[in-house]
Order: C-alpha cells, then structure tokens, then sequence
C-alpha cells in the first residue's frame, strides 16, 4: 500500500499568504495602525508588519507565514478539523507616560484547509473578519452603517498535492457532529446559586490509522431551558476553544439540517415514540453542542473502521457533566444511570462519510419506457372470424377427411405412392375406386364422412354466402346450389393441395418461449413455492424435446426439492439412458443409489463420472466416498489420495485394486472418458475457484441439485479438511443448507458468523434478506436487499432480490420504488412475474399505457396467470373497453384468482362504470 506523504521524515510547507484587508474600522476615526497575527493548531505562525490603514479602506498586508505538514506535528488529521486562525490587531496611540504599546483585537477570520485535503495546491479565499464583542467593526454593524463587512483576502498554498492519486482514492473523511443531548435529569439544571455551574462533554473513539485510534471529545456543551425547538438551519461549530470573535467559530457554509425521525437510525424512532420526541425538543431541557469533528482517513484508518464496524454495530458514547470548579463527590455513578433512564435521556449525533466505505453501484439508466424493454418479435397470426373462420374450417374439415380415406386406401392397398414405381392403368385405378368406395359404404364411414362436413358446409351457408332463410322459389334454389357446389370443390381443391403438396406445407410458427426460458420460469415457480407450475414448465421442456438429457435432469431436481427420490432416481436415469456421458445425472443417480444403500451400484456410477470428466473435483471426491463407504461395510482394502487446496491445476484421484478409467468394466460403457457435453457443465458446480477446498466444491454441487444429505456430510469433512474449517463460504454455505431444512433461526446464525469475515458479500446479504423475507421480517428484508443491490459487485442470482424487494414495496405503498425495482428485473430476467409487478406499479401509479404494455407481456410469456388477467380487466374498465374488460374478467375467474383484494376492486370498479361484469 502507498504510504501517505508526511508519514516518516518527510514533511510538505503549506503557505499561508493575507493578501489584503477590506474595509477594516479601528478605535480611530481617520486611520487604523493594525497588523495581521496567523495561528495553526494552537501555535504562533508570525505577526505582519504594522501597517497604517484608512478607515473602510483597503490595507495590503502580503504577509507570507507557513508550517510543515508532517506525521510528527501537524497532521493531515489536523489539517481536516484545525483552520488557520487570522485575527487582525490594532495598536493603540500610546498615551503620556505610557511605556509599553496597547493593542486592541478588532476581529478573527477563519480559513478552512480541506481543499488541500482534496488534492489542490493552491486556492485563494475571501474570508470573514467577525468582531469582537465590543470593536467599532460590531458597532458599525449594529448600526448598519456599514454595507459591506471587513474581510481578508488569503491565498494557501502547497508546492506539491498532499496526497497523491492513489491515496487521494483510497482515504476518507468522517464527519462526527453532535447536536443535541434531549430530556436530560433534573439535576443538569441546579438553581441559581444551589451549586457550581457545570461543563458538559461528549466523546467518542474511532481508529484513524490503523495503529492509532482517537478520542473525539467535544466540550461547551450549553445548558438550556426548554420552550422551543432548536432553530432549523443553525450554523455548526469548529472542534476549538472559546475564540475572541464568536463569530469565528462556526464552520463557514454548514448548518444543521434537520431529517425526519422516520429516517433516522438509532432508538426513539417508532411511531409510538413520536409524542415523547416532540415534547422533548419542544419543552424539555437540553445540552446543545452543534459541533462538528473531521477525520482524515488513510487507507489504513478506512480498512480498520471497516472493520471496526463489521465487529461490532454499536459503539459507546460517554456524556460527561462535571463541575467546573473543584471536584464532584463519589458514589453517584449508579444513581446517575437510573436518573438518565428515568428521564429517557436521548442524544443526536450525526456521522457522515465523504465517500462511501463500501463501494457502492452508480444507479444505471432505466428506460424511460416499459415499451423499450420489451423484446421485438413478429406479430402474433391474426385469428380469422366470421367468414374466413367458416371457409378455414371446412378446408381442415376436408383435409382430415381426406388423411382418414387415405389411410382406408393404404389398408386395403398398401402405400399410395412409392418412389420409382410406375402408374396404375384406368382400369386398375377404377377397380380400386370401386373397391374403396365398397368398403367406405360398408363400415359406415362414408355416412360419418358426409356428417362431419354437413355443420361445414351450413356454416359457410349462412356465414360466407350469408343464406339463413329457405328459398321460395325453386329457379333461386337451384342457382344457390350450384354456386355452392362450385364454391365447396373449389375450397375442396384448395384443401387437398395444401394437404398432398409438401412445398404447401406451412411452417408451423417458432414458440415464444424458449427452453432456457422454461427453465427461469421453473426456477422461479420453485422460488414461490409452486411446484405444480414449476413442474409444468418442466413437463412442457420435455415435449420439446424428450431426447434431451438436460431436461430430464432438471425434472429430477425438481423432485429432489419436493423430497420424491424415486421420482427422482427416474429422471436421471432417464437422462443417461438418452446420453450415457452426462456427468450430472451420473453424479445424481450415484448419490441417489447410495442413499438408498446400493453402494456397488453407486460406486460404478461414480466411478463412471471420473471417466467422463477425469479432471472433476466433485466426480472423485463422492467416488472417494463411495469407496470409504464400501471398505467399512466389506473390509476392503483402498488407496485415496486427493489434493485438498485447489489451485488452478488441480489434481485428485481414487485407485481401488486394479481398476482404473482405463479399465473395461466400469469405464467399457463410457469410451474411455469423453468429455461432457454442454447440456451437463450448466448442472455442475461453478469452476474451480483459487483458495477453496474439494469438499467446498462438492457442496455447492450438492446444494445446487438439492441434495441435502450428502451436501450436510460435505459440510462436516470440510471441518476436518486441513485447508478447510470454520471460513465464511462454509458458514454461507451451512446457511443455505439449514435455510433449504426451513431452519431459518440457525441459519441466521450462521450467517451472522459469515458475516464477520465477509461483510461485503452480496451473496450473504440477499440469504441474509431470504431469511428475513420467508420469516415475516418484511422491513428488515426490505434492508438487506437493498444493501445488496447497492453493491458494486451482483449478488450470484439478483431475479429473487428484485422479486421480493419489489413485492415489498408494493405492499408498502411505495409504487414509484417498486416500478424501478421491477424495471430492472424486466432488464435482467424477465419472466411473467416481473412484467406483472411492473405492470400493477404502474397501474398504482395512473400510468395505465405503461400498466398495459406490461401486463400484455406478462400475458404472453403465461397466459394462465389469474393475476395478470384480473389487472388488464382493470385497465380496460379505466379506459372504457367494455368488451375486453369482461372478457379478462372472465378469464380470471375461470382461472380462479385468489387475491381478494383485487377481486373486490374489480368489482367495485364494474359498479362504479357500469360494465365489465357478464352477468349485469
């Protein structure tokens, strides 16, 4: 790390140059003989020379003082809380007989060196030169005679940055000020006379380097009888002494601004607490400081506060009265603490960072619009009606009529057509026509054919050629008939070359969802608690394609969740009877065998895996299981060896007997170790990571594929593990084992013990957050994932966070935070449930085009979510739609929506507009 300059025997001179006094009044009324005195950190800088000045005039005092900046005397810390004290004097006329020179102090000014904290070399200030009590300057301001006050003109100066680029990063400044100490006993407010006036000082300690910690005391402290509230606005005050001017104590350019309790952290803050604050800063007495304390922190001090407060939330304070002349009696210390509870004493203390200590995400740019986060894709075919409905249905009609006769001929003929074969006679092609039509006539399917078409044909009667009336006149009969017999060959002929023309063939159209979509959309269900829905996401990805062994491995981990093994032991199996290389399912069906206490068979299906992937952590570390499992059941004997620190060419290995993967029993029916295919690395745990351990691989494995039981043995030898023991991913890792048992209490345990070594992990905050979110504790949730999402580094899945803090959000009330949250889930992993909670945002927010856009899309990535179509019957009763307000109406009661909340506010809004509702 880079030392900070003035650390050791180097030291930086800061100059300090007064340029010129303004408008400067003396005890005289023509002239002022006056000079400047600079003062840094309770020492002497230097005098100016004497000057002779006019009354409001200019004076031109260039005088030049300076100090070095040093680790030894005035430090940074220093440079950050002390400012450079100019106070202008005036010497008086010497009178008869007088020997010695008068002076008179005509005011103080204030110059604050944090700019060269922030790494300029040079500025020039203007500066106030407050009064002191009694100088012609407070006089002439009484009065309001003098339109401009007296300042100085001061420029400061380094000859190089105090802190270079790196360091000027890695420091800080915190900012401790001290406002107020409320509703203080009865005895900080002696009557006049009854005892020695006190002093009231408040202290705290913070580590500024990492060897050093430093006492902040802050002293004054003013006694002051309730009957109004501190004044909002009011200036903070400099960590000094008493100084000449009272003016020259406050900090130039910061006040106290005043937040609201609700914002605040500490105690008192609840809504039942609200009364007491009122009356206490209202009313009560009180001891006022409205002091400020700045701290320079290196990167030394920055890490050790950090960790500081990782350590330990809390942090003492001590308030302290004593008399200010002669000692207080002992033996109250007791008495005291009963008083201060008694009185419910409360004190505010604010504490701000320049920077933050943990870095923290820069808000990202949104889309303005929910329409620009929506994915492009073709329109959806329009749905014919009417005519065009009636002539598409007859076509299908005719067309599966004529699969059926072509079926018939191929039963009584054999194959219609056959590649190279010549054409039949007229003769032959009669005979097998007559034939045909014997046995249609015989089964009865010809009269089946004929009604089938019959409702056909009467729907393109009255909706094409729009007839709904007998005819009256013959002639007009026959001429209809005709024409539509014309019609129905004609469309007969169109169905028929659509049917027999494999270039008229349409494509079916590519489905809006895809299987890595299934997969989210299962996740998420499973998230929720919905295995029924997960599992139809995952029923639907095999119809897919039921060739894949992917699919079938996450059907099995569903059922792994819900606790079904034989289910479960099916799918994998499934799975490496389609791909016999799918290391995954490997792995599964051995821990599923040996589960069941079949340990040869697990054995041979994790000795399988090493074959498949030679080099896989997780395959030879449950094959070294296995084998440990089968010498104390069968007394064999058996040489492991596995490397426990992994590094990036990591090796572990198993040898039992003779065999090996090169062997043909076990490994015959693998090829001698092919590599896994893609479909399978998504299922195995993250690669390899520096500075982790073989069981710390195998468990996230484990945890992963819910296998729960293995992944608590995992646990257990990575305590034994020489590189292993009680580190932060084990105890994050027990967590999400115990939070996966509903063992939400141990769970928090541990992540309070993970938490001490990895404070900055995204990961622990958002399980931090789940644990909190599926316990009821929805505010504090609320504060874990937002602290989460305030990381600069993404938690390793953010769709649960954006999910459940959005949720919250919305049953908070805070639409305008919930619309944001949504967004960027929209943004990240879409799925129905984030366009939904985008939509109802919306919606709350009487942003109904937005609203519907998104529910739209909800809609289309799951047609059968209730709550989606209960919203877009909303949205179409607010703009009117009678039509499409009944029809989502209808189908969210068909889909039986569950929210009462909403279903009264449909109907309630149905009579209110008068409409949406099919049974008025």
């Amino acid at each position: 790390m880079e030392q900070f300059r003035g650390v050791g025997d180097k030291a930086t001179l800061v100059k300090i140059t007064v340029l010129r006094g303004n408008n400067l009044r003396g005890n005289k009324a023509e002239s002022i003989l006056n000079y400047v005195r600079a003062e840094f950190n309770g020492i002497v800088l230097g005098d100016s020379q004497k000057l002779d000045a006019a009354v409001d005039q200019g004076v031109d005092y260039n005088f030049t003082c300076s100090f070095e900046c040093s680790d030894a005397a005035h430090t940074l810390d220093d440079m950050a809380h002390k400012p450079v004290i100019l106070t202008v004097i005036e010497v008086l006329p010497k009178e008869k007989k007088q020997k010695e020179e008068k002076t008179a102090v005509i005011g103080q000014a204030i110059v604050d060196l944090l700019p060269l904290l922030h790494g300029q070399v040079s500025f020039l200030s203007t500066v106030l030169l407050h009064p002191t009590p009694g100088s012609p300057a407070e006089a002439a301001s009484q009065e309001g005679s003098c339109k401009v006050g007296p300042s100085l003109d001061v420029t400061v100066c380094v000859p190089e940055p105090l802190l270079s680029g790196v360091q000027l990063s890695d420091s800080n400044l915190l900012k401790v000020t001290v406002e107020t100490a409320y509703s203080v006993p009865e005895v900080w407010n002696p009557v006049s006379g009854s005892g020695p006036l006190s002093s009231y000082v408040a202290a705290l300690q913070v580590p500024l380097t990492a060897e050093k910690e430093q006492v902040l005391m802050f002293s004054n402290g003013l006694l002051k009888v309730g009957g109004e509230s501190e004044p909002m606005g009011r200036p903070r005050k400099w960590p000094l002494g008493p100084l000449l001017a009272p003016g020259a104590q406050f900090i130039p350019g910061v006040s106290m601004e005043g937040e609201p309790i609700e914002m605040e952290d500490g105690d008192l803050t609840s809504i039942e607490d609200r009364d007491f604050r009122k009356e206490a800063e209202t009313n009560k007495k009180r001891v006022s400081w409205d002091t400020e304390r700045r701290c320079f922190l290196d990167a030394e001090g920055a890490a050790c506060l950090t960790r500081r407060i990782a350590e330990s939330r809390l942090w003492p304070v001590e308030v302290m009265r004593s008399p200010q002349v002669g000692a207080t009696k002992g033996g109250k210390a007791g008495k005291d603490k009963g008083m201060y509870a008694d009185s419910r004493t409360y004190i505010i203390i604010e504490i701000a960072l320049e920077k933050s200590l943990v870095p923290k995400r820069s808000p990202e740019e949104l889309a303005k619009r929910v329409m620009e986060l929506i994915p492009p894709r073709a329109p959806l075919p329009r749905r014919p009606a009417g005519a065009e409905r009636a002539v598409q249905e007859y076509q299908a009609q005719i067309a599966s009529v004529a699969g059926q006769v072509l079926e018939q001929y191929q039963q009584l003929f054999g194959p219609a057509f056959l590649p190279g074969e010549k054409p039949l006679d007229p003769s032959s092609q009669e005979q097998r026509k007559t034939k045909l039509l014997g046995e249609l006539n015989y089964s009865g399917k010809y009269f089946a054919f004929k009604e089938q078409i019959k409702y056909f044909v009467v729907r393109i009667v009255r909706e094409k050629m729009l007839r709904t009336e007998a005819f009256s006149d013959p002639e007009q009969l026959q001429t209809f008939l005709s024409q539509l017999y014309v019609f129905l060959v004609d469309e007969m002929h169109v169905a028929l070359n659509k049917t027999l023309s494999v270039d008229a063939q349409e494509t079916q159209p590519r489905p809006l969802v895809d299987c890595a979509q299934l997969i989210h959309f299962a996740k998420e269900a499973q998230l929720n608690g919905d295995y029924q829905l997960a599992a139809q996401y995952y029923q639907e990805q095999l119809t897919r394609d039921r060739s894949d062994p992917a699919h079938w491995f996450d059907y099995g981990v569903l059922y792994m969740l819900t606790a079904d093994y034989q289910k479960a032991e099916e799918c994998f199996h499934y799975a490496v009877s389609m791909e016999q290389t799918h290391l995954p399912s490997l792995l599964m069906c051995g821990i599923l065998a040996e589960m069941g206490g079949r340990l040869e068979e697990a054995e041979t299906f994790f000795e399988g895996a090493t074959c498949v992937d030679p080099a896989n952590v997780v395959a030879w570390t449950l094959f070294a299981w296995s084998q440990i499992l089968y010498v104390c059941n069968n007394n064999t004997r058996v040489g492991f060896t596995a490397q426990s620190d992994l590094g990036p060419d990591t090796e572990a290995s198993v040898v039992t007997g003779s065999q090996s993967c090169q062997g043909n029993k076990p490994g015959e029916g693998y090829k001698g170790g092919a590599e896994a295919e893609p479909s399978a690395m998504r299922h195995l745990a993250t690669p390899t990571r520096l500075n982790t351990t073989i069981y710390m691989e195998t468990v996230q494995f484990l945890l992963q594929n819910n296998a729960l039981q293995m992944a608590q043995r995992a646990l257990a030898q990575e305590l034994l593990c020489p590189g292993g023991g009680l580190s932060s991913s084990y105890h994050l890792a027990l967590a999400r084992l115990q939070m996966l048992r509903a063992e939400y209490g141990s769970a928090e345990s541990s992540l309070k013990e993970a938490l001490n070594d990895s404070f900055q992990d995204p990961d622990v905050w958002a399980l931090f957050g789940h644990i909190h979110h599926l316990t009821g504790e929805f505010g504090k949730a609320q504060e874990c994932y937002e602290r989460t999402l305030d990381f600069v580094t993404d938690a390793t899945d953010t769709h649960p966070i954006y999910l459940r803090l959005g949720s919250i959000y919305l049953q908070e009330g805070e639409f305008q935070r919930a619309k944001t949250t949504y967004l960027r889930a929209c943004k990240s992993s879409p799925s129905c449930l984030t366009w939904l909670g985008l939509g109802i945002a919306c919606y709350r927010l009487g942003e109904l085009t937005e609203a519907e856009d998104a529910l739209t899309e909800a809609n289309i990535l799951n047609n059968g979510n209730a709550e989606v179509w209960g919203y877009l019957s909303l949205v179409c009763l607010q703009t009117g739609r009678r039509l499409e307000a009944e029809q989502s109406y209808k189908y969210a009661l068909q889909l039986n929506l569950q929210k009462e909340a909403v279903l009264h506010e449909i109907k309630a809004l149905q009579d209110h507009v008068g409409f949406g509702n099919p049974c008025f």
